[in-house]
């Protein structure tokens, strides 16, 4: 008969760091049993590396895509959700080449007195889960509410009218719903 064998913290701990780019924060490392004294001790001794309070890495973790999102999604406690410009470039929507992250949280957030890594700019909303999907480790709007978080930030015309031709061609965003994004970023020509 198999010895089942028992998975060590470590094991657990890789499980997780492997759904965030190999990342991980001190409470995720506290669930999967590694107490913060361990913890010290791998950084002293190069197994894991601080990447900013809270959060570290696993150093043998192979570089993933979109890891530097993942780190501003774990300093956002897995609340945010990226939206607007960093969304059109995540869904591949348009030609856009963000220089600052943009990430939604939730709308309480608007009270909380926080120190905003820079490049990051944050936005207050609800964003049900019906709105969101995923690019490789991190959440982000989908399609359709990535347009109309962009209409109604006033992002570039010509990016968005890209960006929804884009999700037309690809099939990502109904004919009608297109149609009603087109109308909400030329409210003008809807009221002649």
């Amino acid at each position: 008969m198999p010895v089942k064998r028992k998975r060590t913290s470590w094991d657990k701990l890789f499980v997780v760091a492997a759904g965030q780019a190999g990342l991980f924060t001190t409470e995720q490392a506290g669930a999967a049993g590694l107490y913060r004294q361990l913890l010290r001790r791998y950084v002293e001794h190069g197994r894991v590396r601080r990447v900013r309070r809270g959060i570290y890495r696993i150093v043998h973790y192979p570089a993933a895509e979109h890891e530097e999102l993942a780190e501003l999604w774990l300093w956002s406690g897995r609340e945010g959700v990226f939206s607007h410009q960093t969304a059109l470039s995540l869904h591949d929507l348009s030609d856009v080449l963000p220089r600052r992250v943009h990430l939604t949280v939730p709308a309480v957030w608007r009270h909380r007195r926080i120190r905003v890594p820079r490049g990051l700019v944050l936005h207050h909303a609800v964003v049900p889960r019906s709105d969101r999907s995923w690019a490789g480790p991190v959440p982000v709007t989908s399609p359709e509410r990535t347009l109309l978080d962009c209409v109604e930030a006033h992002v570039a015309p010509d990016l968005v009218a890209q960006a929804v031709e884009q999700a037309g061609a690809r099939g990502l965003v109904g004919p009608d719903r297109l149609a009603a994004i087109a109308r909400a970023m030329n409210p003008a020509e809807v009221a002649r």
